[in-house]
């Protein structure tokens, strides 16, 4: 048994997904989203995160680690799982994180599926998307997918991946998995040499370069079935990305070809159960005549539109998906807004459905309170710099700027500011630009509103003989503030 096995087989009991090892702190495990340090366990050396790491990934990987500083592979332990491997360097030292992938490859009921994405496993030809960010499950769900190709067609697939994750057994389809720097050197070259192996199906496990895109888009063209994965966070934005990669003389182009051959994009994120585990919410854009067609004529922007009407083509947005399962009572209300790319939708979709918004003024005034206390810290920090060091004109400066330009009331002191910026000045000779910008928003907050606009242009004066005339411009929207007898807020 391999020495960092004694963190793997409790991470994989306890559920968990992520084990971090890092040089100069002890090892910590995610665990239904949340990561927290493993009890009772020591700091790690940079030798020692490496000593767990050399007994477990190949050769070829270790000389890559040695040499570019990072590295993927994949390590297995029989009957607990398989696991996703990144090593690399950081200003400590060896790190290594390890992600596990579940021996069993889960169901669409497991992943809780859209039934829509059956429908995308039947097609013939086309491209299909999935789409998130890191760690929100796109290459479980991707397995899925061809799992239920694996048990429903007779087809030939290959899957391209860095590395291979789940790993499928031949059912009723013919499959061929490769690595990238294991099987072939690139996705680029193994999809190139994927058209000439006779695939029906073919999984690109992430588009990282343009080269891959247009070869993923030509094979879709040509009559194949290609899913793949890019990271954007919502499924209309997916289009507009995958354009964008393309040179602006060849983008029409694109629009035409990927009106033709996207089929649909899903997009995914991670959600925490109310009682316990997670549960993806999945948005669905279904790629019909309309669609097609927003697409061709670079009207994207109307994309999500549609998708509100396409319900009954398989369509679903993240608001209402996420509405649906707070509403249910599997996830909380809060982290559906949180989750929500669009909150004013959303919240639209929380009064349509009587849910309670009440959260949402508990995490404003819980903002409020943690920002008002690391102002806080940070004005402590410069009164102990000069209870040491009274004439330090830095601390004496950040000491008066948060007293005076606070949007805290509990924090504001006029006088106490004015007499620390008056003293900032005396001592740099009223020569410094910065301490007399302070010493007007000072003025200001104490009410001397004349003062604060002569010491405020005479900044600006400063800030134009050094020759940075964009730091003077930036005094203007406070000229104007004092103008109209009104402080400045550092908001």
């Amino acid at each position: 048994m391999a020495a960092i096995d004694r963190f793997l087989i409790p991470l994989v009991a306890g559920e968990g997904s992520d084990l971090h090892l890092y040089a100069g702190r002890t090892p910590y495990m995610r665990i239904h989203g949340v990561i927290s340090p493993v009890a009772d366990e020591p700091a790690l050396s940079s030798d020692d995160v490496f000593k767990l790491v050399e007994e477990i990934i190949p050769e070829e990987n270790l000389e890559q680690l040695s040499n570019e500083w990072d590295t993927d592979c994949a390590y297995d332990i029989k009957g607990t799982a398989r696991f996703r491997v990144n090593c690399f360097r950081d200003m400590s030292g060896f790190g290594t994180v390890l992600r596990v992938i579940p021996e069993q490859i889960p169901s669409f009921e497991d992943l809780n599926l859209p039934d829509i994405m059956r429908d995308f496993c039947m097609l013939s030809k086309g491209l299909v998307v999935i789409t998130g960010p890191t760690g929100s499950g796109k290459s479980t769900t991707l397995a899925a997918l061809i799992d239920y190709i694996n048990q429903n067609r007779n087809e030939h697939i290959i899957t391209i991946e860095d590395p291979i994750e789940f790993v499928h057994s031949p059912h009723k389809c013919v499959i061929n998995q490769r690595e990238v720097h294991r099987d072939t050197k690139s996705f680029a070259c193994a999809l190139r040499a994927a058209l000439r192996e006779d695939p029906d199906i073919v999984l690109v496990g992430e588009i990282r370069d343009l080269e891959t895109m247009e070869i993923a888009i030509e094979t879709a063209e040509t009559g194949h079935l290609v899913f793949t994965t890019l990271h954007t966070n919502t499924a209309s934005t997916t289009v507009e990305r995958m354009i964008d990669k393309f040179p602006a003389n060849r983008q029409n182009q694109i629009r035409s070809m990927l009106a033709d051959t996207l089929k649909g994009v899903v997009a995914q994120t991670l959600c925490k159960k109310t009682e316990g585990g997670r549960i993806a919410a999945f948005e669905v854009m279904v790629v019909n005549t309309p669609v097609a067609a927003l697409i061709r004529e670079a009207k994207t922007h109307m994309l999500p539109s549609v998708m509100q009407t396409g319900k009954n083509a398989g369509m679903q947005t993240f608001s209402d998906e996420l509405t649906r399962l707070a509403a249910k009572g599997i996830i909380s209300a809060e982290d559906a807004y949180i989750k929500a790319v669009d909150k004013a939708d959303i919240e639209t979709k929380f009064q349509l459905a009587g849910l309670s918004l009440d959260f949402k003024k508990r995490a404003e005034i819980a903002l409020r309170q943690a920002r008002m206390q690391k102002t806080k810290d940070l004005l402590q920090m410069a009164r102990d710099v000069l209870a040491g060091d009274p004439a330090n004109t830095e601390a004496l400066c950040s000491a008066a700027w948060f007293l005076s330009a606070s949007p805290y009331p509990e924090i504001r002191d006029g006088k106490e500011a004015l007499k620390l910026a008056e003293k900032a000045c005396s001592l740099l000779r009223d020569k410094d630009p910065y301490a007399l910008a302070v010493l007007g928003v000072a003025q200001a907050e104490y009410g001397s509103f004349r003062r604060a606009l002569d010491a405020t242009r005479r900044a600006a004066a400063l800030y134009t003989q050094a020759g940075e005339p964009i730091k003077a411009a930036a005094l203007n929207n406070r000229l104007a503030m004092f103008e109209q007898n009104k402080p400045y807020r550092d908001e």
